[in-house]
């Protein structure tokens, strides 16, 4: 995950990475890892990148499909269905979205924001 970045906004948005990587191409789990720490994740843990490929694989958003390694055991290949296309616009979307909100609260400076109209 991202430097100094809490371990549960990770299992918040791996879901939404995950689909947006498989948008560009398939790939294998361990190559999910990869590129996910080229982007500035820290390595994500198997015991949370697989439960979630799974996840997303139950909801049909996503195949698998075993090939030859060039090294060692057949590899599972992840890669986005229609439906799972469908949902990564919907999910990029709304992250814009929640991005957007919680930049105009974080980035504000301290003592700015406007009062709540009570007291």
């Amino acid at each position: 995950m991202p430097r100094n970045i809490p371990q549960q906004w990770l299992h918040g948005f791996l879901d939404v990475c995950l689909l947006c990587l498989l948008a560009d191409r398939r790939d294998y789990g361990r190559g999910l890892v990869e590129r996910l720490a080229e982007v500035g994740f820290d390595e994500v843990p198997g015991g949370t990148l697989y439960p979630a490929l799974l996840r997303l694989e139950k909801q049909g958003l996503v195949r698998t499909e075993k090939e030859v390694s060039p090294s060692g055991p057949p590899r599972k290949y992840y890669e986005l269905t229609d439906l799972g296309l469908a949902a990564m616009h919907e999910r990029r979307s709304a992250w814009m979205q929640f991005r957007a909100a919680m930049s105009a609260v974080v980035e504000t400076p301290t003592g700015t924001h406007a009062p709540s109209g009570g007291m």
